[in-house]
């Protein structure tokens, strides 16, 4: 397939976003905070069917936690323009009860960003699309 060959958009299903989704290892995490958009690159995970990214105390934590949020990761070959998007929409919790948080210190999930990074967020679907340019 060549830059110039006529490209098909198709809808990607569910199972086929969660196989991209874990092939990834960041994404954005776009979330409304005192009404203005916001947009942050985070590593992640995907950890029974739910996004799981890690931050510190404070800032995003304070901003996200108990928000609906999107999340969306993507790849693209600007050469052939060609790639795919997934977008998860759900609710951001912070997770803080012990006996959740023992699996979630078990992945490994090492933020690039410094600090200590040592609250997990998680999102759980509620919706999950994508597309993919071929």
């Amino acid at each position: 397939m060549s830059a110039l060959t006529p490209h098909v958009l198709e809808a990607l299903s569910v199972d086929e976003c969660l196989q991209l989704l874990a092939t990834r290892s960041v994404g954005r995490i776009a979330f409304a905070h005192d009404g203005d958009p916001q947009i942050f690159p985070v590593n992640y995970q995907l950890h029974e069917g739910a996004i799981v990214f890690r931050t510190d105390y404070g800032g995003l934590l304070d901003a996200i936690h108990l928000s609906i949020a999107a999340f969306e990761v993507d790849a693209i070959d600007p050469e052939y323009r060609t790639g795919w998007s997934v977008v998860v929409h759900g609710r951001a919790e912070e997770v803080w009860k012990p006996a959740e948080l023992v699996p979630l210190r078990t992945l490994n999930l090492r933020p690039w960003a410094p600090g200590a990074r040592d609250h997990y967020v998680r999102i759980f679907p509620r919706s999950i699309t994508g597309r993919r340019i071929k």
